[in-house]
């Protein structure tokens, strides 16, 4: 074998080899599997009655009082999915942010390393002329690595 086709079939060697190694690295440290449906759209309870188990593990829970009074702070705690979402080095939680109709209120960023409780507590302070209706939407959103884009609203009645 003369010496180009040898400098040749090494480096065509040590990219497929570089290949395969990414693809070994990325089943090792990624193991479940994803649904890219997921990542699609935004995803929300179908039936909030009736959950299935990722509906329950992935859409925000939202806690507030169901009467407030203008201008009064009063807590929101956000908590992702009924039943509290595992978090660890492969599956965890991005962020979850709370919005007030369309406007932003709050956002919690969290890293993939360590673990953590994905749940937060934003205090609100609403003035009157932000629900002229006599109430507001509040809109919790999540995004988890591995099952997208999460959405659940709650509405509050805002008293003068």
């Amino acid at each position: 074998m003369d010496r180009r086709s040898f400098l040749k079939t090494a480096a065509v060697g040590s990219v497929a080899l570089g290949v395969a190694r990414e693809v070994f690295a990325a089943e090792k440290y990624f193991p479940s599997k994803v649904d890219p449906s997921l990542f699609e759209t935004i995803n929300r309870a179908k039936d909030p009655s009736t959950k299935s188990p990722l509906e329950k593990s992935h859409a925000p829970f939202i806690t507030a009082p169901p009467k407030v009074k203008a201008g009064e702070p009063f807590a929101v705690e956000v908590r992702v999915g009924e039943n509290l979402h595992p978090m660890g080095p492969t599956h965890w939680i991005e962020f979850i942010a709370l919005n007030i109709g369309n406007e932003p209120a709050g956002r919690i960023d969290f890293q993939p390393k360590g673990y953590l409780s994905p749940k937060a507590t934003f205090t609100v302070v609403l003035p009157m002329e932000s629900a002229p209706s006599g109430k507001v939407t509040l809109v919790a959103n999540q995004r988890c690595n591995l099952h997208g884009y999460w959405e659940s609203s709650l509405d509050v009645s805002v008293e003068a």
